[in-house]
């Protein structure tokens, strides 16, 4: 009989099955253990599947109702109970953001409580809650840098206030943007920054000529010169 010739196709078969009963092995040794780490993963899920449904969305819920209240008296430009609220139903915006601050809802009622501080000229508090404000959304999120940078120009905090206004600048806001650099521009030629005002004012020319904004923009323009 012929001797059977040793393939490599028989040797890669036998380092498979090797490697498949060493796993086997393994696998038989570490069973309570793998066991209990895919219990752990189950109740993980499990529990953050109860958290978002009985805690997270409550408290969303809960957070929007109260900023709805708060929103009727800033509404009727009643900025001292949309802040503070009416003793009976409203909290006001200071206690929504303080009560719901890890929540979205909880950080827009920061951005309210801040245009309620600067229309109540307490522009330290202002600037203190619009700081807390975050989004992504291209109109708001500007406007609030935009009041952040207005209410640093009350406080005399110059280098906070062109910082600010450069920042809402960055979003490209058709109306936004224009405004802000203008004033970031004012506050430059104030500083006598003049080459900083410059940019700001060519910025305006170049990238929104038709807002307002430009519309007598050569004349900044040449005072910055």
């Amino acid at each position: 009989m012929a001797k059977k010739e040793f393939t490599k196709e028989d040797q890669n078969l036998e380092n498979v099955q090797e490697t498949l009963s060493t796993a086997g092995m393994w696998i038989e040794k570490n069973q309570n253990a793998i066991e209990w780490t895919i219990l752990g993963v189950v109740l993980a899920v499990f529990a953050w599947v109860l958290l978002n449904t009985y805690v997270i969305k409550p408290k969303h819920i809960e957070a929007s109702n109260e900023n709805a209240k708060a929103v009727v008296y800033f509404a009727q430009g009643d900025f001292e109970k949309a802040l503070h609220g009416d003793e009976a139903e409203c909290l006001g915006f200071e206690e929504i953001a303080g009560k719901y601050g890890y929540f979205q809802e909880g950080k827009l009622a920061s951005l309210y409580a801040g245009i309620c501080y600067y229309q109540l000229g307490d522009y330290e508090q202002a600037a203190l809650n619009l700081r807390k404000f975050k989004a992504k959304d291209a109109n708001i999120s500007p406007a609030a840098y935009q009041l952040l940078g207005d209410a640093y120009v009350q406080l005399e905090e110059y280098g906070k206030a062109t910082a600010a206004f450069e920042q809402a600048a960055k979003s490209g806001n058709e109306i936004i943007a224009p405004m802000s650099l203008k004033k970031a521009g004012l506050v430059y030629l104030e500083l006598g920054k003049k080459a900083s005002a410059k940019k700001a004012f060519e910025v305006i020319k170049n990238n929104y000529p038709a807002s307002n904004e430009a519309q007598d923009i050569d004349k900044f323009i040449a005072l910055s010169e």
